[in-house]
């Protein structure tokens, strides 16, 4: 799907992604939730729109009458943010694909499970959370298939909220982001998938930015002399986002004023 922006001057626009809101702990995931709700209060004077890429949440389930404990002060500030008048657009991720229409009933946020393309003047983005793109990876994408599937989703939600958020919190535990040392390392462009994949891509559909999420890891890379690719990295080792003025597509860390 593609979109047509106006961005006013002065005005941007913001991404981030992979806040991973529950991991590794409760006292180190309030820690960043209000790491997070400080950047927004410092970027909401000047923003067009708010769009995060996806893994906002460690773990999401939606039950008819139920959602995951916590996180109340980041879901303030969204509602905060969208009665100011702030388009607020979340994608969904690998943890958080099982968010269905809370957030879009409750606080008015639009809600992507795709890629989509913004045009914005004489540019054109490509934006979306990562995970399924580019080459290998074959079991994932399986997997993916099934957890989006009604079926799957179906047999969940029969499991009772206090065992099925217990189980999903465990799994939650042995992912890497919960269970990294140390942070990701660029280990070279062959080596980056979605990196590749953009550039595939380009071959055949001009972008000039490709903005995800996903990999954990900042980077600003060359796709082609009139493209590159931004990944947004993650909030439990880099507080880093991207803000879009209309030309240039910036990638910056998040510094927290005492």
């Amino acid at each position: 799907m593609t979109h047509t922006v106006e961005l006013p001057a002065g005005k941007k626009i913001y991404f981030a992604s992979d806040f991973h809101l529950g991991v590794p702990d409760h006292a180190s995931s309030i820690a960043r939730e209000k790491r997070i709700i400080a950047w927004l209060d410092s970027i909401k004077a000047d923003a067009h729109a708010i769009y995060l890429l996806g893994d906002i949440f460690d773990f999401w389930f939606e039950y008819r009458h139920a959602i995951p404990k916590g996180f109340i002060r980041f879901q303030g500030k969204l509602a905060e943010l969208r009665d100011s008048g702030i388009p607020v657009y979340f994608f969904t991720g690998n943890h958080d694909m099982w968010l269905f229409d809370y957030f879009e009933k409750e606080l008015g946020i639009v809600i992507y499970r795709e890629p989509q393309t913004i045009n914005c003047g004489t540019q054109k983005l490509l934006i979306g959370h990562g995970d399924g793109l580019g080459p290998g990876d074959t079991t994932y994408k399986i997997l993916k298939k099934f957890f989006n599937s009604g079926v799957c989703q179906w047999l969940f939600a029969r499991i009772h909220p206090n065992l099925g958020i217990s189980i999903a919190n465990y799994w939650s535990r042995q992912s890497r982001i919960s269970n990294m040392k140390l942070e990701e390392k660029f280990t070279g462009e062959e080596n980056e998938f979605l990196l590749t994949y953009c550039r595939e891509l380009e071959k055949t559909q001009h972008h000039d930015y490709y903005v995800f999420g996903h990999r954990h890891l900042p980077l600003d890379l060359e796709v082609s002399p009139s493209s590159r690719y931004i990944n947004l990295g993650e909030w439990v080792h880099f507080d880093t986002y991207a803000e879009y003025n209309g030309n240039v597509v910036s990638l910056k860390k998040f510094e927290a004023h005492a």
